[in-house]
């Protein structure tokens, strides 16, 4: 037996086995990035719908606010909206799996709707103004992060002018807002 043939062949062989290796790990890497893509998408949307749960929520603790025999249900209830959505659950799989503008977005958005909550905790019905100075700031968050999630997920922008709209807070379309007079400043 020669000693050249048995070399090629060994040579041939592993050459092989690692072509074959690079090309697994490249299908794999393709595989993981989609993987990472649908899983960033579920929790986004699970996000955003938990989020929402707790804001359905917490405006119709507010509905109920103006009535005085309900006022000592306002802040427990309040509270229960924000564990019962599962939202802190959410929030901790949105900081894994989101890219950093998403998560900072995230946050954001969950900030706002903790000071929502904290406003119709102390009481604050619908109609009044302390609900609407938290209630607008919340909304234009929730935009914000729809328009972070859009752009990494479709890279398409988004405008309130889409909606004909001039800001994403809703001020222009509340009944309240629109006739309570805008702070000077």
């Amino acid at each position: 037996m020669e000693w050249g043939t048995l070399v090629a062949t060994l040579g041939g062989a592993v050459i092989a086995i690692s072509g074959t290796v690079l090309a697994d790990r490249l299908r794999n890497r393709h595989e993981d990035d989609r993987g990472l893509g649908a899983r960033r998408r579920e929790v986004y949307t699970a996000f955003i719908a938990a989020a929402g749960t707790t804001h359905t929520q917490l405006v119709k603790i507010a509905q109920t606010s103006a009535d005085p025999a309900r006022a000592d249900e306002a802040d427990p209830a309040s509270r229960a909206a924000l564990v019962d959505s599962g939202l802190y659950d959410v929030r901790e799989r949105l900081y894994i799996d989101a890219s950093e503008p998403v998560a900072g977005a995230g946050q954001r958005m969950f900030e706002l709707l903790r000071e929502l909550r904290r406003v119709v905790g102390s009481g604050a019905p619908q109609s009044s103004t302390a609900f609407h100075e938290a209630y607008h700031p919340y909304i234009e968050a929730v935009w914000a992060y729809r328009v972070a999630v859009r752009a990494e997920l479709e890279g398409r922008s988004l405008t309130p002018a889409v909606f004909g709209w001039a800001a994403w807070d809703g001020r222009e379309r509340c009944p309240v807002c629109r006739t309570v007079p805008a702070p000077a400043g």
